[in-house]
């Protein structure tokens, strides 16, 4: 099957299935895919530890402060 016929075919799917088909093949060309699911998963590693309590929140004052020596722990 060539490109043109793989494209007249996709296009004579419905509107629900190109969009879907679409998609799939966006993600395909993602080659970063695994490392933007490892964030993900770490940033809801992290809201969990804070809702649990686990970690304490810093204010971005605070972060910055520390980092001139301008804010005292």
């Amino acid at each position: 099957m060539t490109i043109d016929q793989l494209e007249k075919e996709a296009l004579g799917l419905p509107q629900h299935e190109r969009a879907r088909l679409a998609q799939r093949l966006i993600s395909s060309l993602d080659e970063d895919a695994e490392v933007e699911q490892a964030w993900y998963d770490e940033a809801e590693r992290r809201l969990a530890e804070l809702k649990s309590g686990g970690a304490a929140e810093i204010s971005v004052e605070e972060v910055f402060g520390s980092l001139d020596g301008s804010v005292k722990r």
